[in-house]
């Protein structure tokens, strides 16, 4: 009988110091993956950099369009008339964004009725969309192009992945209209920016005066995306874990990784939209913005470059990328 209740106690002991060990490798997973502060103390960010650049398309035309770019944003950079702004979170974070001034903007009251609010991806940072904020402006915009909640220069606890990027990002929208009450507003996001964007307009309550969604490589939802770095990045199943973060995310971070899923929110918004991704994205399938187009009830295009990787579509073919954008927001966003 002794013996029975020891055996008993040791399997209760090895039982309970599983469950300890598995909420352990939950939580880090969840930090690992969402909390650039403990990320950067992994190393993550550097790693996920580097992870990010292998698995791009590394073809000559890429690599020579994207240094031009680069050089003329610099220029462009070094002329544009800007600053920088901030914004206050619900939760107490505050928020940055780069305002640039379209060409003609001389004055305190806006000029142009033009905006573009234009949204970085994951472990991203504003500086890396200054290529997009420079086309824009050249197009007689105003830009605002913010740091995500926790990463560049905002502050924040865990990456949002859209979900409370969505809701930040209406403060600028609300920023936008204190300047300028006859706003026209295009949102243009790139990865988890671009399912912030569509999360956005497919919210209960959406501004009139967004008036269309560049979205860029976008992911369908933060569910599936999750699973998937689980796998990529720690070699580990989805399955539990994927279900079992979701709640510690819930409970550390309070938000519910099912809720943040473009896909449903592209079958409620009715703000026109272009969907672009590449071909040869080997991080975010081009079947997850076909998905998205597929799901969509708002007019709609759908642009696919052939050959790029994740976030090239507008090295690739330049011509093709911007000027489908420019002729879309000829018919859809005009002051």
């Amino acid at each position: 009988m002794k013996r029975k209740h020891r055996v008993f106690r040791i399997l209760a002991a090895a039982v309970f110091l599983s469950a300890v060990l598995y909420v352990i490798l939950v939580n880090f997973l969840v930090s690992a993956a969402l909390v650039p502060s403990f990320m950067r103390r992994l190393d993550a960010f550097q790693r996920i950099t580097d992870e990010s650049y292998a698995a791009q398309v590394q073809t000559s035309d890429i690599q020579v369009t994207r240094q031009l770019s680069l050089n003329d944003t610099d220029e462009w950079l070094e002329t544009v008339r800007m600053q920088k702004i901030s914004a206050l979170t619900g939760d107490g974070y505050t928020l940055i964004a780069t305002e640039f001034f379209p060409p003609e903007e001389t004055r305190a009251d806006p000029v142009s009725h033009r905006w573009a609010l234009v949204l970085h991806g994951y472990t991203g940072w504003k500086e890396e969309m200054y290529p997009f904020a420079c086309w824009y402006q050249r197009q007689g915009y105003h830009v605002i192009v913010p740091d995500l909640r926790c990463q560049g220069e905002s502050e924040g606890d865990f990456i949002g992945m859209g979900w409370t990027d969505h809701f930040d990002c209406n403060l600028w929208v609300d920023y936008i209209l204190s300047r300028d009450e006859d706003a026209v507003i295009v949102i243009h996001g790139q990865s988890m920016g671009a399912a912030a964007a569509l999360m956005m307009t497919g919210a209960d309550k959406v501004s009139e005066h967004i008036a269309a969604v560049i979205s860029d490589s976008a992911y369908t939802d933060a569910y599936s995306m999750f699973g998937d770095k689980i796998r990529d990045w720690f070699h580990l199943p989805a399955f539990p874990l994927v279900d079992s973060a979701r709640i510690a995310l819930l409970m550390r971070g309070g938000y519910n990784l099912d809720n943040a899923s473009a896909l449903d929110a592209v079958a409620r918004s009715h703000v026109p939209t272009l969907f672009i991704h590449g071909s040869a994205d080997a991080m975010i399938d081009v079947q997850m913005s076909r998905d998205l187009y597929a799901a969509a009830v708002c007019p709609k295009e759908l642009l696919v470059i052939d050959g790029a990787g994740h976030g090239q579509p507008q090295d690739k073919d330049p011509e093709a990328y911007y000027g489908t954008i420019q002729a879309f927001l000829t018919e859809y966003a005009r002051p």
